[in-house]
């Protein structure tokens, strides 16, 4: 028995809000279109939803929570298939509240919010504890929303400066082996956190911050020894980490200051046998009041969708493996 079929119409009064919501060349109807299996015709300002009942309701209120969003700001085709899953879930209506929450402009006038349910999460336990664990996949925003949330603070002064770190696995921490001063020698290790500060601040204004010590940018083994008051600091990549130095970097904290630690423990280079400092805090402090630890799943990657795909795989490959290597030992 063929499935019956029904048309809906979806109208929109604002032009600049239908081009966002349609996207170039309608990219965000083609995505939505694939996603809920209906399909789209626009006729000016209105949309023309053809599909079974189910899926042409669903269209409806994905579009609805849309429109709410590209009011605030440019749409993704992650924002498309982010807010198809959530009606799927049955919590439509909720987008709109992720994007209100603004916590930084860049200096391209680009709005920073979170773009999901569990990257409200991460900012809100930033807002609310002083040591905070971003732990999750690639792509889920863990770093970049950091540095937003410490942007924020140092214009609200809040706190008076921002240090970032990162272990330089790859040189072993035995920076002094290498060429050039030590901005030449740690600049491979910390370019991403350069790049999203560039992106956030603009080249200019954090090469000012840079120059009058307002942020610091270090390799995790130069932490030793500190007591960092009146610091946002951000440990990146903690998923290489030795249990060691996760203690050190920990006990660096001093009044007045916050840390956020990110990582991705599906992504670890340590040599083999050496236990991460980001799992054993992750068990360690998960019940330590005044301590978050946010746990980002694929559901939150907001990079191209390829990308969660490709997290998927590798998890179903890892879970795959490990149950056959449990089937040998029995």
């Amino acid at each position: 028995m063929s499935a019956i079929l029904v048309e809906e119409k979806f109208a929109i009064e604002d032009n600049a809000v239908a081009l966002a919501l349609f996207g170039h060349q309608d990219e965000n109807l083609k995505v939505l279109a694939e996603a809920l299996g209906v399909r789209f015709i626009s006729r000016g300002n209105a949309i023309g939803i053809t599909g079974e009942k189910r899926a042409v309701h669903q269209a409806q209120l994905v579009l609805a929570d849309l429109t709410k969003v590209a009011k605030v700001r440019p749409l993704t085709a992650s924002d498309v298939r982010y807010a198809a899953q959530l009606v799927e879930d049955g919590k439509n209506g909720q987008l709109g509240r992720l994007h209100n929450d603004v916590i930084q402009i860049t200096s391209r006038g680009k709005k920073i919010t979170p773009k999901t349910f569990g990257q409200k999460c991460y900012v809100d336990a930033m807002r609310e504890d002083l040591i905070v664990f971003g732990i999750g996949p690639a792509g889920t925003g863990k770093t970049y929303l950091a540095m937003a949330m410490a942007v924020a603070a140092l214009k609200n002064r809040e706190v008076s400066r921002i240090i970032l770190t990162r272990p330089a696995v790859e040189a072993g921490e035995r920076l002094g082996f290498l060429p050039g001063d030590l901005q030449e020698k740690v600049d491979p290790y910390l370019r991403p956190l350069y790049d999203a500060l560039y992106e956030i601040l603009g080249v200019e204004v954090f090469r000012k911050y840079l120059e009058r010590g307002a942020i610091e940018v270090a390799p995790l083994a130069y932490m030793r020894g500190r007591t960092l008051d009146d610091s946002f600091i951000i440990l990146d990549e903690a998923q290489n980490t030795t249990p060691e130095q996760m203690k050190m970097f920990l006990t660096r904290m001093g009044f007045g200051s916050r840390m956020v630690v990110t990582g991705d423990i599906t992504q670890i280079d340590l040599p083999k046998g050496v236990c991460s400092g980001l799992e054993e805090a992750r068990h360690i402090l998960r019940n330590t009041e005044g301590i978050s630890i946010v746990e980002l799943s694929d559901s939150d990657v907001v990079r191209h969708h390829l990308v969660q795909r490709i997290i998927r795989a590798y998890e179903e490959f890892d879970r795959a493996r490990e149950e056959k290597s449990l089937g040998r030992k029995r």
